[in-house]
């Protein structure tokens, strides 16, 4: 079932900072629905996060991008347009995230659309790239039901200020112990994530007992997902889609 929306920006009270920007979406039906947290690439709420939101609201949930580069201005509510140039800022801006203000942000995020968009006690999360790494700093924080995350980079190395002093991997003990459903998508062809990279995280996974799926996808490269670019792999695109469906209508709709 494919659910009519209603979607705008919304500002959300974050501790003693500003307000911060977020994306909004859910059905225009009434009724309580489970929530979603959207976990945006390097270049932050973009229109393509925002289509991301709007679809998975039309799947039956609330569904929220938080602008986590709030903390260093509100003209980062947009996102950053892809370019070199742009690429240097983002990685500026994400060097100014920490482990503290990214899990406050995430929270405010949850609190807000049980407060004002009739969001139920259900939440999962779900990331592109950056945002597949702050999916997973969230499911090791948060108490969450399911966790969808693609190509998600420097897990079992130092790469962002949420991966010191230790990497982000080392944290799995802790979504074993909230009991997160995780389901993985990486790219055979990734230049950020190599075969030896997913070893190891499938393992910090097994042996932590997680309840996981890792799907790796024949000749795709990453950054696979979003239609419009050069590496976009139409098939690959559409079966991970597929799988999110499944995983959230099994563990966020009962």
């Amino acid at each position: 079932m494919t659910y009519e929306i209603v979607a705008q920006d919304v500002d959300v009270a974050v501790g003693g900072s500003r307000p911060m920007t977020a994306y909004l979406a859910r059905p225009s039906e009434a009724g309580s629905r489970p929530a979603v947290l959207v976990c945006s690439e390097l270049w932050g709420v973009t229109e393509e996060v925002r289509d991301i939101v709007r679809r998975v609201a039309a799947l039956g949930y609330v569904a929220i991008a938080p602008n986590l580069y709030h903390r260093s201005g509100p003209e980062t509510a947009a996102g950053l347009e892809e370019s070199d140039a742009n690429r240097e800022r983002g990685f500026e801006l994400l060097g100014q995230l920490t482990r503290e203000g990214v899990e406050t942000d995430l929270r405010a995020c949850t609190a807000y659309v049980r407060d004002h968009a009739a969001a139920t006690g259900k939440a999962g999360v779900l990331g592109f790239s950056l945002g597949g790494h702050i999916a997973y700093f969230a499911a090791s924080r948060l108490d969450l039901a399911a966790a969808a995350i693609f190509y998600p980079g420097w897990l079992p190395v130092a790469g962002t200020a949420l991966s010191r002093p230790e990497p982000l991997l080392e944290a799995t003990d802790s979504i074993a112990d909230r009991d997160v459903r995780m389901l993985l998508f990486f790219a055979e062809l990734d230049h950020v994530i190599d075969a030896d990279q997913r070893s190891l995280i499938d393992q910090a996974l097994t042996k932590a007992g997680v309840r996981h799926e890792t799907v790796v996808y024949p000749g795709a490269q990453h950054a696979f997902f979003f239609p419009g670019r050069d590496v976009y792999d139409e098939a690959a695109a559409q079966d991970s889609w597929n799988r999110v469906r499944t995983l959230f209508a099994a563990e966020l709709d009962q």
